[in-house]
Parts: structure tokens; C-alpha cells; sequence
């Protein structure tokens, strides 16, 4: 949302990316004064971090389980490479070109071809 990785946050807070992951979904409770550090990092109001919602009426929270972390790290809507790619899809000024970037990834992704990833 701010366009700051976990990795450069967990630098600017003495913290690991995994930490900062902890944090972001919820499975470590972070302390107010951390809270107001972050706030203080990032430049915005303390409430920037409230979702608003009231929580007396809010839907009660399970215990984290693997399986919803398992299916937290499946998403392929929370991957950096996917946030990134349509970074960089928006990114294009040119709604024709932006187009026809989307039919050859589109036509791509039809290939019969298992893609596998490098690294």
C-alpha cells in the first residue's frame, strides 16, 4: 500500500522480513509503542493501522492454524512477484500497448509448456 517491501520496513525497524509478516497477518500482537514507531516511520496517523471496525461487534478470530497459514502463503494474490507484475502492468501509459501485453500473457499462459521457476 505504501510501496515499502517487508524487507526494507523489517531494516528500518531492526526487524526480519519474517517478523514483519508475523506483524502484518496478525500472528504476533504488536505493542503500542512499536505501533507509534511505525507510525512515525511511514509518516502517517496511528489510526492509519485500525480497520475501523468496532470491535465489540467484529467476527471473533480462531487460533492461527497451519492450514490458513498454508493457504495465507498459496495466495497468489500476496506474492511479491504477482503485486510487481501488475505494478508494472499499470505501469504502461499506452492502453493499446498495456493491451496487448495482456493478450501474449494471456496466450502464454495457455501454452502446454509447466512452467517452473528459477532461482
Amino acid at each position: 500500500m505504501l510501496g515499502l517491501s517487508q524487507e526494507r520496513l523489517g531494516e528500518m525497524l531492526g526487524l526480519t522480513f519474517q517478523q514483519v509478516q508475523k506483524y502484518e497477518r496478525g500472528a504476533n500482537r504488536i505493542g503500542a509503542s512499536r505501533l507509534l514507531e511505525l507510525s512515525r516511520l511511514l509518516d502517517v496517523p496511528v489510526q492509519f493501522f485500525y480497520d475501523h471496525q468496532d470491535p465489540v461487534r467484529a467476527p471473533a478470530i480462531a487460533g492461527f492454524e497451519e492450514s490458513e497459514q498454508a493457504a495465507f502463503d498459496s495466495d497468489l494474490l500476496r506474492r511479491r512477484e504477482t503485486v510487481e507484475l501488475i505494478s508494472a502492468y499499470y505501469e504502461i501509459g499506452d492502453p493499446a500497448v498495456r493491451r496487448r501485453f495482456y493478450d501474449l500473457a494471456k496466450a502464454l499462459s495457455a501454452d502446454p509448456e509447466p512452467v517452473t521457476e528459477r532461482g
